[in-house]
């Protein structure tokens, strides 16, 4: 099923279906599963039931195309696409002309499955890993024994038992490769599925506790704060599923009208009656980025769209509140990785 929507800002789209996500515009930071993410241009982004995406602003307009689960299972390289290690799932949409090209057809119908191989053929050839193809299939094999075991009180000695048919030193092999230990991904799935249970039901800490694979509250309560920073009653307070408060929006909304005059944070501390320490914070507890970083990313934003108008790099920078046109380049070239010429061309 393909669907394409104006989503709503702040609002949390779950995933029931394999899905792919195809961002046609907006401009701003998307969250999934608490992770925000302010690269997503120009990449087609591969979600799996049970994750989330949230929108950041009311500008996006998105198609959400939905694979059957037949198409998922006819091969294990499909996991590659779905099965996030550490970060977003996706393949870097203008370098696959193939994609583009089913991504521009309105209607797919029996193509989706060969939509589903030229975007795996694209993720390996990506390689984010610098791995071969048998390393890849034990990474994911370790990836689907943590998924369907972590709140089994599962340990990494555990899971390599569970890897019999195996010749390489699976400890070893994820850590190289990926950059972090089995004992970490274990955590970090342990966390990211307390933080939906906490987020997005009514539950007891207690009963998520238990749920999550902890058979002590208080050390979960500990565990918790340690990695978040905050308690567990503390964020669902902070992550206000059901009220939707508008917080996020009124602060996107402020920077993305003042964002070309004003780069202070006290500015928007101002605007929004409350010191630069508590609106710092809250922007990093509902919206888990910076304020600085939201700022920054509009201003980016506006840059990339006035230089593809063909606009003066000197006027963009002017306009953009910089007294130098060389302070603009600087600052376009540290956060995008080319200079504003480079990237007009």
């Amino acid at each position: 099923m393909v669907k394409k929507i104006n989503a709503e800002i702040n609002k949390v789209y779950f995933i029931t279906k394999y899905t792919l996500v195809h961002i046609l515009e907006g401009t701003g930071n998307i969250q999934v599963d608490f992770k925000s993410y302010q690269d997503w241009e120009d990449k087609a982004i591969y979600l799996e039931k049970g994750q989330y995406i949230k929108f950041m602003s009311d500008d996006f307009v998105v198609r959400f195309i939905d694979f059957p689960d037949e198409i998922l299972f006819k091969s294990k390289d499909v996991r590659i696409l779905f099965k996030h290690l550490i970060s977003l799932g996706y393949i870097n949409f203008n370098e696959c002309e193939d994609c583009q090209s089913f991504l521009n057809t309105t209607v797919f119908n029996d193509k989706m499955s060969n939509l589903i191989d030229v975007s795996t053929e694209q993720w390996y050839w990506q390689n984010p890993f610098q791995a071969n193809k048998e390393e890849y299939q034990v990474i994911f094999d370790v990836k689907d024994v943590i998924d369907a075991e972590f709140a089994n009180q599962i340990n990494t000695k555990s899971l390599i038992d569970f890897m019999v048919n195996t010749q390489y030193d699976v400890q070893h092999l994820v850590k190289d490769k990926i950059g972090i230990s089995i004992h970490k991904l274990i955590h970090k799935k342990q966390l990211t599925e307390s933080k939906k249970d906490i987020a997005f039901t009514d539950k007891s800490i207690q009963e998520i506790a238990y749920d999550q694979g902890f058979k002590d509250a208080a050390y979960f309560n500990r565990f918790f704060k340690n990695k978040v920073g905050q308690t567990p009653r503390q964020f669902r307070d902070n992550f206000d599923y059901q009220n939707r408060d508008t917080f996020s929006q009124d602060i996107i909304a402020l920077i993305q009208e003042f964002h070309k005059e004003e780069h202070a944070l006290g500015f928007y501390a101002e605007e929004m009656n409350i010191s630069v320490k508590t609106l710092s914070k809250k922007v990093k507890q509902k919206m888990n980025t910076s304020l600085g970083q939201l700022i920054r990313l509009q201003i980016i934003s506006s840059a990339k769209m006035m230089l593809e108008e063909n606009e003066n790099v000197k006027d963009v920078a002017y306009a953009l509140g910089f007294e130098e046109a060389n302070h603009f380049s600087s600052f376009f070239t540290n956060y995008v990785g080319t200079s504003p010429t480079k990237y007009k061309k």
